[in-house]
């Protein structure tokens, strides 16, 4: 599972990056207090805290937790967003990345379980960000496979949700994959920007 290559997913959501106008920045997401703006921010962060977790580099990038009232969206975020997706698959595919134990947001793990976190947050927060801005988003096999899978194997407790995960939506059974996970993952596929 853990041999997943983040690089397609990571240039999926960077082509979504690039799609988002400056109208959108204060518009909502499916990420309560999140708009856009702070969303990309957010991703920006998040990106460099996993490469870096990749690296087994220790210090502030790592382990500092995840703090929305601080979040800062670089001015050059079109160009800078989408090249640190692009450091973060590579970073995950140098050798030993995945071996041993890291820290990511200050929070320390096996590195074969970092590397699925940080893909869950990139595949689904490309989708908050293609959602709140009206592009179309798609998920290859393997890593909505991967992404439902490590969705799934979040308990229900709210203490074990907080952040990413919002307590997960019913979703039919018969619904595509990709709705299936979202609700996993605490989001409603329904969710649509309110001018829609």
């Amino acid at each position: 599972m853990t041999s997943i290559d983040l690089t397609e997913s990571t240039r999926r959501v960077a082509a979504v990056v690039r799609g988002i106008e400056d109208a959108h920045h204060y518009a909502p997401t499916p990420c309560p207090q999140m708009p856009v703006h702070l969303l990309l921010a957010h991703l920006h962060g998040l990106a460099i805290a996993f490469r870096d977790a990749a690296r087994k580099i220790d210090g502030p990038t790592t382990h500092t937790a995840p703090d929305p009232s601080r979040l800062e969206l670089p001015e050059d975020w079109r160009e800078a967003l989408p090249a640190e997706l692009e450091n973060l698959a590579a970073a995950w595919n140098e050798t030993g990345a995945r071996t041993g134990t890291t820290t990511a947001g200050a929070q320390t793990m096996p590195a074969e379980v970092a590397v699925l976190v940080a893909l869950d947050e990139v595949v689904l927060h490309g989708w908050d960000l293609a959602v709140a801005t009206g592009q179309d988003y798609a998920v290859e096999q393997q890593v909505l496979d991967a992404v439902e899978q490590f969705c799934a194997g979040i308990p229900e407790e709210p203490g074990e949700r907080e952040g990413l995960f919002g307590p997960r939506v019913p979703v039919p059974a018969d619904a595509p994959q990709l709705n299936q996970v979202l609700g996993l993952s605490g989001r409603d596929p329904a969710w649509r920007p309110p001018d829609h």
